[in-house]
C-alpha cells in the first residue's frame, strides 16, 4: 500500500512528462513566447494542459472513440494551423500578445493536435483504465512541472539566443506541418 502511494503518482508523473516534454508544436510556441516572459510561455502550456484535462474528462466519462475518418481532416487542419504559427514565430508576430491570448493559442493547439488526440486514445486510455486517481494526479503534476520549468529555462536562455530559438521553433512547426499534411493527404489516397 505504501509503495502504491509513491509508485502510482510517479508513473503518472512520468507519463505527464512523456506527453509534455518531446519537441513539438506546443513546445515550439512555449519556447518562442518564453522569450517575452515566463508567464507568456507558461500560459501556452496551461492552455495545452487544459486540452489534456478535457480529453481526460471525455475519455473517462464517455470513453469517447474518435472515428478514424476524422483524423485525416484533423491532420490537414492541424497542418494549416502549424504553418500559420510557424510563419508567425519567424516574423515574431504571434496571434496573441497577452498571456490570456496565449492560453487560448495553447488550448486550440491542444484540442486540434491529432498527435495529442492519439496519445489520449492510446496511452491516456490506459492511464484512465488501469491507474488510480493518484496516477492521474501525478500525470497533471508532471504537466504542471513542465509548463513552469521549461518556460523558466527558456526565458533565462532565450534572451541571449532568441533569434536561434525562433528559427528552431519555426523549423519544428514546419516539420510537424509537413508530417500532418503527409498523413492527412495519404489517408485520401
Amino acid at each position: 500500500m505504501i509503495l502504491n502511494i509513491i509508485y502510482l503518482p510517479l508513473i503518472g508523473f512520468v507519463l505527464g512528462l512523456s506527453l509534455a516534454a518531446p519537441p513539438g508544436p506546443v513546445n515550439a510556441i512555449i519556447m518562442n513566447e518564453s522569450s517575452k516572459s515566463v508567464l507568456h510561455g507558461s500560459s501556452v502550456g496551461a492552455g495545452a494542459m487544459t486540452a489534456d484535462f478535457i480529453f481526460l474528462i471525455l475519455l473517462y466519462f464517455g470513453r469517447v472513440i474518435i472515428p478514424d475518418w476524422t483524423f485525416k481532416y484533423l491532420y490537414l487542419f492541424g497542418g494549416v494551423v502549424m504553418i500559420y504559427l510557424s510563419i508567425s514565430v519567424l516574423r515574431s508576430k504571434m496571434p496573441s500578445k497577452t498571456p490570456k491570448g496565449n492560453y487560448f493559442v495553447g488550448l486550440s493547439m491542444g484540442i486540434t493536435n491529432p498527435f495529442q488526440i492519439i496519445w489520449w486514445v492510446t496511452v491516456g486510455l490506459f492511464l484512465i483504465q488501469r491507474m488510480t486517481l493518484l496516477s492521474i494526479g501525478g500525470f497533471f503534476l508532471g504537466l504542471l512541472t513542465w509548463i513552469v520549468l521549461f518556460p523558466y529555462t527558456m526565458n533565462k536562455v532565450g534572451s541571449r539566443y532568441s533569434p536561434l530559438l525562433r528559427i528552431f521553433s519555426f523549423i519544428i512547426l514546419i516539420v510537424f506541418a509537413g508530417v500532418m499534411f503527409f498523413y492527412g493527404a495519404s489517408s485520401f489516397l
